[in-house]
């Protein structure tokens, strides 16, 4: 075994003393954006050289060459680390795999890979950390997106925020630098169905946010498709809030109320006025309103009951195929 440069032991050493910052980088179908990303991380990484910085790359079951692009990224630089999942379990899960693999560090910071979440911006991260703040996130000031995403994304902050105990800001990003405390509780979290975003505005702590703009998809395709939107925002309400079974119920008397009053109308105008009602048509009209309640309500339950399900199973959030850059691997 050859001797270590008395240089690079220097270096380490001093490496063990610093406090370290890590970066979760998710990354889906991303091959193109990866070897950018990491420049420009570098570029600011380098002129924060009080800490020792460490990148862990999760892939979330990606169908190019991502994961080789990985590896060769951990292969030139040690700070480079990188997870495999067997499939695509969702950002959601990629981002708790970062979490957890991530060890003992005294920050973590989650960003994407696709460069929408300006590197640049981990300094002012860094920077309010410093200054005392156990969580610094970060919200959008202009996106490029459609006309349909803006308004559904508009309706949901909207929902969530005035209908769960949950204040989330609208345009908030899971670009977000969270402290050794807030990660120790974050860890302890065991639900299965996830919007991580959520869990960590749902901890408190001190808080403050960061503004940027953020530039359009450097290459690639978005993995946040209207599919998969729409089912994070499902789960996401009816992780934080009970409204929905609270509105059933609404629903459920507000159907009762004018059933009641469209059969008291009937039974007035047939017996006062000889309206003619069969009771064919009293039965209709009960019966509709009574079977939309009753399907409305098992929607509904059955969202709940899923949640319940995912709950009780206890299948593992994810699946390692492969690691690179870890000590136990």
């Amino acid at each position: 075994m050859s001797t270590p440069h008395p240089a690079n032991i220097h270096k380490l050493d001093t490496d063990l003393k610093k406090q370290t910052i890590a970066l979760v980088v998710p990354a889906c179908n991303e091959s193109e954006n990866l070897r950018p990303f990491l420049d420009l991380v570098n570029q600011t990484t380098e002129e924060l050289d009080a800490y020792y910085w460490e990148y862990i790359f999760i892939d979330d079951g990606s169908s190019d060459n991502t994961w080789e692009i990985i590896e060769d990224l951990a292969q030139t630089d040690p700070r480079v680390k990188g997870v495999s999942l067997s499939r695509n379990f969702g950002k959601e899960i990629a981002l708790t795999a970062g979490l957890e693999l991530a060890g003992d560090v005294d920050a973590l910071i989650f960003i994407d890979a696709d460069l929408q979440h300006p590197p640049h911006i981990i300094a002012d991260l860094v920077a309010h950390w410093e200054s005392g703040y156990q969580i610094v996130s970060t919200k959008r000031e202009t996106i490029q997106y459609s006309m349909t995403r803006k308004i559904g994304a508009r309706l949901f902050y909207f929902m969530l925020n005035r209908f769960s105990d949950l204040k989330d800001q609208s345009r908030g990003t899971d670009f977000r630098l969270l402290d050794r405390e807030a990660l120790k509780v974050l860890k302890t979290f065991e639900e299965r169905t996830r919007f991580f975003r959520g869990l960590i505005d749902w901890m408190g702590f001190k808080k403050t946010f960061v503004t940027f703009s953020a530039p359009d998809r450097a290459k690639g395709e978005s993995a946040f498709k209207l599919g998969s939107l729409t089912q994070m925002a499902v789960n996401s309400f009816t992780t934080f809030s009970l409204l929905p079974l609270r509105v059933t119920g609404w629903l459920g008397l507000t159907v009762v109320t004018l059933s009641l009053a469209i059969l008291f109308y009937m039974i007035i105008t047939q017996f006062l006025f000889e309206a003619i009602y069969t009771p064919l048509a009293y039965f209709v009209v009960f019966n509709t309103l009574l079977f939309g309640v009753v399907l409305a309500a098992l929607g509904l339950i059955a969202l709940y009951i899923g949640h319940i399900h995912t709950e009780v199973i206890r299948r593992p959030l994810y699946i390692v195929q492969d690691k690179i850059g870890f000590e136990d691997e």
